[in-house]
C-alpha cells in the first residue's frame, strides 16, 4: 500500500468516528490520505482532526472559490489510486445509485473514473429496506465494491446487520481493491476444518462434535480474498466453498499426512477438532455379548506443534484451541507450547460445537483480543482479513 493515494469520503453517521482510525490506519500502512467530508460526517468529526491525522488539507464544499477555481471536485475524484467512502450512509449510497451531484461527495463519485469501495453504516431496518437494497445492487452492477456491514449491537441499541466493518476488514478490501484479485493474490493458505474420526472397529469410531462450519467459513473467506486456499477436512458433511481445493480425511494421521503434503504454505489455519487419542482398532466388529472392550489408546500426532516446528513451518501458523475453562489461559499456554503465532480460543461450554455462532478470543505474543459473539461466517471474514494484513505488513 505504500505510495498509494486514498481519496476517503465520510457519510453522516455516527461511525464517522471510525473514519479517523481509518486514516491513521492507512497513514501507518505507507498511504497518503485525502478526506472530503460531508456536511453530515462533520457533524460527528471535524476537518481539523481529519486534517491533522491525514497531514492533507480537507475538502468540504462543493463551492470553494480556490478549489472549484481549479476544478477541484475533477482533480480530486481522478488523482486517486482508489476512493473509499466510509461510512457509506443509506443517503450516500442512494445518490451514488441515482447518480445525483447536489454534494461534493457526490459529484466526486460521478465524476471519478477510478475504483469505488463502500462501507455501509446504518440502522438495521435502514439496511435491510428494499429501497437500500436495491440501490446496493445496482451499484454492484455498476462496478462498485460494497463491503456488507458487520453484524451486533448498534448505537440505536437495536442488534442485526448495519454495523461498519471492522478497520482490519476494511484494510483488507482496500489491499483487494488496489492489488487487483484480492488482498491475498499469489498467496497459498492451508486450513484444517472438523473432526477426526479413529476407528475402534469396523463401525464404531471415536470421534467429538466438531461440525466443520468455522473452518469452512474461514477458507471460503479466504478464497474470496484471493488466496489459494487447501481446505484438509475430516468427515463434515458441507459443501466445498468456492475456490478451495478440499481433502478429505478421517484420522488425525491423515490429516497430518494431507498437511504435510500441502506445504509449503504462507499461512496455516488449524480449526480441526483432532483427537488426542486412537485405540488400536479391531479387525472385526465387537459383539455387545462380549462385554465392555478393552481399550488401548495411544497418542495422537499433534498436528498444529508439528507445524509449528516443521522445516517448511508457514509465515503465518494460526491455531485454534475449543475450551470449557478459562479458554484465554489455556490458548496462551498452548501459544508458546505449540510454536503457534495465534491461538484463537473460544468456549463450547458457552457456545457447544455445531452451532452457527461463536465468540472468539484471539491470542497472540503482545496481548489478547476478544471478539463480541458473531455468526461464523462473520468470524471468518475477520479473520481472514486479520491474516491479509498480517501478511502484507510482514512483507512490507
Amino acid at each position: 500500500m505504500h505510495g498509494k493515494r486514498i481519496l476517503l469520503i465520510v457519510g453522516g453517521g455516527i461511525a464517522a468516528y471510525k473514519a479517523c482510525e481509518l486514516t491513521r490506519w492507512l497513514r501507518k500502512a505507507g498511504a497518503s490520505v485525502r478526506c472530503v467530508l460531508t456536511d453530515g460526517g462533520a457533524q460527528f468529526v471535524t476537518p481539523m482532526t481529519l486534517a491533522a491525522l491525514s497531514e492533507q488539507p480537507v475538502h468540504t464544499s462543493l463551492w470553494d472559490l480556490k478549489d472549484e477555481a481549479e476544478m477541484g471536485h475533477i482533480q480530486l475524484s481522478r488523482q486517486a489510486d482508489l476512493v473509499v467512502v466510509c461510512p457509506a450512509t443509506a443517503d450516500l449510497l442512494s445518490a451514488m445509485a441515482t447518480g445525483r451531484a447536489d454534494s461534493l461527495a457526490a459529484t466526486l463519485l460521478l465524476a471519478t473514473d477510478k475504483k469505488v469501495l463502500a462501507c455501509p453504516a446504518m440502522n438495521v431496518r435502514m439496511w435491510l429496506h428494499a429501497a437500500t437494497q436495491r440501490n446496493v445492487e445496482r451499484l454492484r452492477a455498476d462496478g462498485v465494491t460494497i463491503l456488507d456491514p458487520d453484524e451486533g449491537e448498534m448505537a440505536c441499541g437495536e442488534f442485526g446487520p448495519g454495523r461498519l466493518p471492522e478497520i482490519e476488514r476494511i484494510g483488507a478490501a482496500i489491499r483487494a481493491a488496489l492489488s487487483g484479485p484480492g488482498g491475498l493474490a499469489g498467496k497459498h493458505v492451508l486450513v484444517t476444518a472438523g473432526p477426526t474420526h479413529e476407528p475402534i472397529d469396523p463401525v464404531r469410531v471415536l470421534a467429538n462434535r466438531s461440525s466443520g462450519k468455522q473452518g469452512f467459513a474461514i477458507a471460503e473467506a479466504l478464497a474470496g480474498l484471493g488466496a489459494r486456499v487447501t481446505l484438509v477436512a475430516g468427515p463434515v458433511a458441507l459443501a466445498t466453498p468456492r475456490g478451495v481445493e478440499r481433502i478429505d480425511v478421517e484420522t488425525a494421521a491423515q490429516m497430518l499426512e494431507a498437511v504435510e503434503a500441502a506445504l509449503p504454505a504462507d499461512a496455516a489455519v488449524m480449526t480441526a477438532a483432532v483427537a488426542d487419542w486412537r485405540v488400536e482398532a479391531a479387525t472385526e466388529k465387537l459383539k455387545k455379548s462380549a462385554g465392555p472392550p478393552a481399550l488401548t489408546f495411544s497418542p495422537n500426532p499433534d498436528i498444529l506443534a508439528t507445524l509449528g516446528g516443521h522445516a517448511q513451518r508457514p509465515e503465518l501458523l494460526v491455531g485454534f484451541a475449543a475450551e470449557t475453562g478459562d479458554a484465554e489461559a489455556e490458548a496462551r499456554a498452548k501459544l508458546t507450547r505449540k510454536g503457534a503465532d495465534w491461538i484463537v480460543a473460544n468456549n463450547v461450554a458457552a457456545d457447544p460445537m455445531g452451532g452457527d455462532r461463536n465468540q472468539v478470543t484471539i491470542v497472540t505474543a503482545s496481548g489478547a483480543e476478544r471478539w463480541e459473539r458473531l455468526p461464523k461466517d462473520e468470524i471468518g471474514r475477520r479473520l481472514a482479513a486479520r491474516i491479509a494484513n498480517a501478511l502484507e505488513s510482514d512483507q512490507a
